[in-house]
């Protein structure tokens, strides 16, 4: 008996968190980074950024259950150079930035870059990893 309540605070701490529902996006890489975000709600489309990770860290980029199924994500390493980017072309700013549709970027005064696509598969929760490869690339000089 003295044994089995000597383990039970261990059995609780080793019990599963309850279940949260985000996009959650993890630097796995050394460096930091800035990341842009672009997706479809029910207004149509939308980027925003910077969200600034630090080395080996994460953070929730959307709270609550995934409502689409394809987000987006355009990142650039800080410290190094490069980016992750795709073919998905969305606007995007030099500082803090939401904007709203993704036609005419540079008319509008926004800058014009190319995110990648994440398919979520259509789960409620989704966590993306940056990593240095094999995504990482020369920025152009």
């Amino acid at each position: 008996m003295g044994l089995l309540a000597a383990l039970a605070p261990l059995a609780v701490a080793l019990m599963p968190a309850a279940a949260r529902a985000d996009l959650r996006l993890c630097n796995m890489t050394n460096s930091r980074l800035g990341v842009a975000l672009g997706y479809r709600d029910a207004q149509g489309w939308v980027t925003e950024g910077w969200w600034n990770l630090s080395a080996r860290g994460c953070e929730t980029m959307l709270r609550g259950q995934l409502a689409a199924r394809f987000y987006y994500i355009y990142a650039v390493d800080y410290d190094r150079g490069g980016e992750w980017s795709g073919k998905a072309f969305m606007c995007t700013r030099d500082r803090e930035f939401s904007v709203r549709g993704i036609d005419n970027c540079l008319a509008r005064g926004f800058d014009r870059n190319g995110f990648f696509e994440v398919d979520t598969g259509e789960q409620k929760s989704w966590t993306v990893q940056l990593t240095d490869s094999p995504r990482l690339r020369e920025a152009p000089k």
